[in-house]
């Protein structure tokens, strides 16, 4: 009888269970490792927006802080921090602005909260250690400077440096020269300051007096002063349209220039000064210029000119001003001699239809609607009489007239009224003596409105009759005809006087 034994192969029941316990073994790793990966994940949002674990500000832990809470502990600081000053022996306080010290506490936040709320990162932080945060803080070395310089006692003068000066009389330039004097050096306190201050702990500063030289030396100041010089005998020269010249001469140009400190603090630039340059060239334009004058027509009913008062002349403006001021400003600037041109534009003369006034002998006015426009008073020369117009409507006279007699003829032209008296002693003492027959002294002359020097609108109660030629050049009237035109005009009123 024959037995078979049953043998295992290879791989057989113990190669399944060790397959198992690796599948096994496996998955509790991956079970680990998600647990791991949702805490770990869960850990890293509780930092969002916030200092990771480690990180110190001012060597203080600020982790989990949001930036406010930090910036306001980077405020807090920079407040509590006194600087003591101790210059000679005199000690005194100073704050970090006054200083030019600038702390950015929100840059200074925004720095310590920047992760990017990256899960790797906020895990790796935990055995990382320390992170820390240096406050962000600027120096403004001119105010820390400026700050130095001001510790010079009023007992010890300061350095003053030379000073280029204009003198207006003279129309010259020249040096006041500078001094030394006593003083700290900027640059170490400046140096100071920028060392200590970003740690936002109060410091002090040991600074002593020192003989300081001036920033500008007087060969630094004789240098602009030369230059100006130089620039003097550049030539400017503006023609106009009608081939007139004018010239800016060496007296005229010398304020034009300015000495202007320069970037290194050390001289001046030269540099022009604009506006009086543009305050030379509206001078010159004006003469250039030619006021239009306004011309005055009168009219029948039919609008049908009857006669023309004064002629309509057109006027000229100077166009290019402002850029014969840029040309001459940028000549002198680069050094170079300067031709400039003035070009023109026209200007157009109005004319006022002025309707023909028909022969009135009251007070009353000859308008039968409210009339618009200027007001203005016409002089007939011709006819002997005074007309007041509202633009083109006659709205008083015309009345009749006194002008002046041969040898005193009233003047003639458009004018406007400078000088309203309600009663005025006239005489002309000053150039005839009591003895003269030409001498004449005239007591409380009323209603008297000057349009053209001595020459004047008024009321004469020594005449009787009116229409002829017989003052001494101003236009007499019945004293209460001269009142209601002292009532009805006021200054700037313009007068036109013709034949």
């Amino acid at each position: 009888m024959s037995t078979v034994t049953e043998m295992e192969t290879p791989g057989g029941s113990h190669g399944r269970a060790g397959r198992r316990a690796a599948l096994i073994i496996v998955a509790i790793v991956v079970v680990l490792a998600l647990v791991g990966i949702g805490g770990s994940v869960a850990y890293a949002k509780q930092y969002d927006g916030k200092a990771l674990p480690g990180t110190t500000v001012l060597g203080q832990d600020v982790a989990g802080q949001s930036p406010a809470q930090i910036a306001d502990l980077v405020t807090t600081h920079a407040e509590a921090v006194t600087v003591t000053v101790t210059t000679n022996g005199e000690a005194r306080e100073a704050t970090l602005a006054d200083l030019g010290v600038s702390v950015d506490a929100q840059a200074t936040a925004a720095k310590a909260a920047d992760h990017s709320g990256d899960v790797v990162n906020t895990v790796k932080s935990a055995f990382d250690g320390t992170r820390t945060i240096e406050p962000v803080v600027s120096v403004d070395s001119a105010v820390a400077g400026q700050y130095a310089k001001s510790l010079v006692s009023d007992e010890d003068a300061a350095a003053t440096d030379a000073q280029v000066v204009y003198d207006e009389d003279a129309k010259t330039w020249s040096v006041e020269p500078g001094k030394a004097g006593q003083g700290v050096d900027p640059a170490a306190f400046v140096e100071a300051v920028s060392t200590q201050a970003p740690a936002l702990k109060s410091f002090s500063i040991e600074q002593q007096t020192q003989e300081v030289q001036p920033a500008i030396s007087d060969e630094a100041a004789q240098q602009a002063v030369d230059t100006i010089e130089q620039r003097l005998d550049q030539t400017v020269i503006v023609t106009s349209a009608n081939g007139k010249s004018y010239e800016a001469s060496k007296k005229t140009r010398g304020d034009w220039y300015s000495p202007v400190l320069n970037e290194a603090g050390d001289g001046y630039d030269v540099k022009v000064d604009d506006s009086k340059v543009a305050d030379w060239v509206s001078g010159r334009a004006e003469k250039v210029s030619v006021e239009p004058v306004d011309g005055i027509e009168q009219v029948d009913d039919a609008g049908n000119v009857t006669k023309v008062i004064s002629e309509k002349k057109d006027g000229s403006e100077v166009s290019n001003a402002d850029a014969v001021t840029q040309q001459i400003v940028t000549g002198l600037n680069e050094g170079s001699n300067v031709e400039a041109s003035f070009e023109t534009a026209p200007v157009a003369a109005k004319v006022t239809k002025a309707k023909t006034p028909t022969a009135s002998t009251d007070s009353s006015t000859t308008a039968t609607a409210e009339p618009t426009g200027e007001k203005w008073i016409d002089v007939n020369l011709s006819d002997k009489t005074l007309t007041a117009y509202v633009g083109e409507t006659p709205v008083y006279g015309p009345k009749k007239i006194v002008d002046g007699k041969k040898g005193y003829e009233t003047v003639t032209g458009t004018f406007h009224i400078y000088n309203r008296l309600e009663k005025q002693d006239m005489t002309n003492a000053s150039k005839y003596p009591e003895s003269d027959s030409r001498y004449y002294y005239t007591k409380d002359v009323p209603w008297v409105q000057y349009f053209e020097g001595g020459y004047a609108i008024h009321g004469a109660p020594w005449r009787s009759s009116f229409g002829y030629s017989g003052s001494h050049g101003c236009v007499n009237m019945r004293p209460s005809e001269a009142k209601w035109v002292y009532n009805w005009a006021s200054m700037g009123t313009k007068v036109v006087v013709h034949y």
